[in-house]
């Protein structure tokens, strides 16, 4: 079926599903495949969250999200990869409506008032698992936590993009993580924009909790910028051995590597013949947690 064929019939189901008076999710589960997309090829973000308080602040790290977004092209659908949807396997959440969690504890009031609700995209769901050759699982548990919302509240603050989650499988090696990233590369060139979150620095134990200004130690900048210079250099099999390579300092900067894996994702989603890399904002936060984001891909101008 011709790209003009197969987009005259998407709108066609689409249009005679929402006239029947189905919602539009139920309209996009009857379709049989994604349409062909006719735009560039989405860029994959790594975004540093940092702390859930960046939400409700005006500070260089959100004013450089809100640009951000007015650069990226707008995409169909959001997929994120959060370092605090942690399991056993790897799942996507197919709820039509995920709900918004706020797993963040103590934080001032307003913090929890914040309201970040899309909608979600269970046909979009079911096509990830399907590419995945069912690596990928399905379910309705999880929602959308505050690796994903805070940052989105930023990026797309109107809330009008659907938007999924994929767990994270803590159990496997951090190589692991390669196979599962190119089952998702067919979603660039749907309009997907996969969104790793995550930081390249995170020490809870280290953050000067008194002064989120404060200088970084030395190394976490070390680490920072060894990072930047992996990236740079487009030597991202670095990635999923740096206790290897740079040493002591890895176990430093991450104790536990939740915050770490979801750049690997990021890397290896990245066509690193062709495309450009750009680092929307760099900066520290709190001494030891490294805010640096990372676009792979050409960024709308």
């Amino acid at each position: 079926m011709s790209i003009y064929r197969q987009r005259r019939e998407f709108i066609k189901t689409l249009l005679m599903s929402v006239i029947s008076g189905l919602p539009l999710h139920r309209a996009l589960s009857k379709i049989k495949e994604l349409p062909e997309f006719d735009g560039p090829k989405m860029p994959v973000l790594f975004i540093g969250h940092g702390s859930p308080m960046n939400v409700i602040q005006d500070n260089p790290f959100t004013r450089d999200l809100r640009k951000l977004g007015d650069m990226l092209p707008t995409p169909k659908a959001i997929v994120s990869i959060s370092a605090h949807w942690l399991t056993k396997g790897t799942w996507v959440n197919t709820s039509s409506k995920p709900k918004q969690i706020y797993d963040i504890y103590g934080f001032p009031p307003e913090l929890y008032k914040i309201k970040y609700q899309p909608d979600g995209s269970p046909y979009l769901a079911q096509e990830i698992v399907k590419k995945s050759q069912n690596i990928i699982k399905p379910t309705e548990e999880w929602g959308i936590d505050h690796g994903t919302w805070t940052v989105l509240y930023h990026l797309f603050p109107k809330a009008n993009i659907p938007v999924i989650q994929i767990s994270i499988d803590y159990r496997k090696p951090l190589h692991y993580h390669i196979e599962i990233a190119k089952a998702l590369r067919f979603l660039r060139s749907k309009g997907i924009l996969i969104i790793g979150s995550g930081n390249i620095t995170h020490n809870l134990s280290k953050m000067t909790w008194e002064n989120p200004e404060s200088k970084p130690y030395e190394w976490a900048y070390e680490f920072d910028l060894w990072v930047k210079s992996v990236i740079e250099n487009r030597d991202y099999e670095l990635l999923t051995k740096p206790k290897t390579t740079i040493g002591k300092i890895w176990k430093l900067n991450h104790p536990e590597p939740s915050h770490w894996i979801p750049l690997i994702y990021t890397a290896f989603l990245h066509d690193k013949e062709t495309e450009p890399i750009s680092f929307p904002h760099e900066s520290f936060q709190y001494g030891s947690i490294s805010m640096r984001c990372v676009a792979f891909g050409k960024l709308a101008q």
